[in-house]
């Protein structure tokens, strides 16, 4: 018997019990839309982390300034200012796991070009930050050690700015200001495009620290030599806890805070906040792992199950074959084919409702999702093994029976 003889006689005893065919592919719909679920969600939680990094730059960490505490009322982020130009020098001399320590400025305001505006955030940084952050020039150049000393009023813009500001033209050369001061832009910076929430990264304009402490607004606040945070590049991300734990303790230090008094400052360790999110988000994997198992699991229970019963309801049908010259082999094909097609019934299905709900999750639920066409086909080979599996028994079972025996069989 041919295998095409097989997969007719598969389909035709299918289409004869559609109900029957319908509720055993139940199982296998579910199990395999949560495979397609799982694959879709795990790649996308991973997708969304490497852009994290890639926004934030590797091995990064970040020191701010802590929280104010007056009369038992305790202040928002930042109330309290402690860190220091002097800080960030320290970091750098007693720190042996940090590479580059970066104090940074930073505030919100209008950039105006021309009769031309647009709401940024405007960064006081050195070029040390540019390298920690990994910022690459796309046009021009950087600050240079001189411009950084004399508070220079130059500028290196986003391509957010670009665009806004500039109708997507060089606009190296040309002139900007920000707080009514004028700022000549030297450079641009290769753009990054937006989080996975969001944030646009390219929505920036970076003057050097020098220059936005004595001419911009945000100076009047961060007197002397007083800074809003510290960006930190370990020298390793095998070194980031080490690192974190150094910049405290030498920081404490420099603040003579006592043994159990709160900081006045806090390290934020970004790769400890991405291990949290995605153990978070592998946990949700695990979840739709265990319902894909456990469907895929009843759905073949429930083949081999309604293979049994069309077994013994064909008996007489099995010993007619067999009394016709049809071989224990041919049988058992015929059998395991039946089980398999349902089996791959279910799983076209199910490959199709999993990545209706991956495309829903994208589009409404603001969830990354990565729709790879390789996990629809490994959940078809999936749905095929079951299948097999839970259908050889009952397929074994008809190709043993005594043809004389099945014949009588009322």
């Amino acid at each position: 018997m041919k295998l095409s003889d097989s997969l007719l006689s598969a389909v035709s005893s299918l289409r004869a019990n559609k109900l029957r065919t319908a509720l055993t592919t139940l199982g296998i719909i579910i199990g395999v839309s949560a495979v397609i679920a799982m694959v879709g969600v795990g790649k996308g939680a991973q997708l969304r982390i490497e852009e994290t990094i890639q926004g934030l730059g590797e091995n990064v960490l970040f020191v701010r300034n802590g929280t104010s505490v007056a009369g038992g009322v305790r202040g928002g982020a930042n109330s309290k200012i402690s860190l220091t130009e002097a800080d960030a020098t320290a970091i750098i001399a007693g720190a042996p796991s940090i590479l580059i320590a970066a104090p940074t400025l930073r505030a919100t305001g209008q950039v105006i070009f021309g009769n031309t505006n647009w709401f940024s955030t405007i960064y006081g940084v050195g070029d040390t930050y540019l390298q920690a952050r990994d910022w690459q020039i796309e046009n021009g150049r950087t600050f240079s050690t001189n411009e950084e000393r004399s508070s220079t009023k130059v500028a290196i813009v986003g391509q957010t700015i670009i665009d806004q500001l500039f109708l997507g033209q060089d606009p190296v050369g040309e002139t900007i200001r920000i707080d009514r001061i004028p700022f000549r832009v030297v450079g641009t910076i290769r753009a990054k495009g937006e989080s996975s929430w969001g944030r646009d990264h390219d929505d920036v304009v970076f003057v050097p620290l020098s220059a936005a402490r004595s001419r911009l607004d945000v100076g009047k606040r961060y007197r002397g030599n007083l800074v809003r945070d510290i960006t930190l590049k370990a020298r390793s991300a095998d070194l980031l806890e080490t690192a974190e734990q150094e910049v405290t303790d030498l920081l404490r230090e420099r603040h003579r805070i006592r043994p159990g008094a709160p900081d006045d400052f806090y390290v934020r360790n970004v790769a400890q906040y991405l291990k949290a999110r995605a153990k978070s988000e592998r946990t949700m994997s695990l979840l739709l792992a265990a319902v894909a198992g456990i469907s895929l699991l009843v759905g073949g229970i429930g083949i081999m199950n309604i293979m049994l019963v069309s077994v013994t309801e064909r008996t007489r049908e099995v010993g007619l074959r067999m009394a016709v010259g049809a071989r224990r082999i041919d049988i058992l094909v015929q059998f395991v084919t039946e089980a398999m097609a349902v089996s791959l019934i279910g799983g076209a299905i199910g490959v199709a409702l999993g990545l209706g709900g991956l495309l829903t999750a994208a589009r409404f639920g603001d969830w990354p999702v990565v729709i790879s066409p390789f996990s629809a086909v490994i959940a078809m080979g999936f749905a095929a093994l079951i299948g097999i599996f839970f259908g050889y028994y009952p397929a074994h079972k008809a190709s043993r029976l005594d043809p004389i025996v099945a014949l009588r069989r009322e």
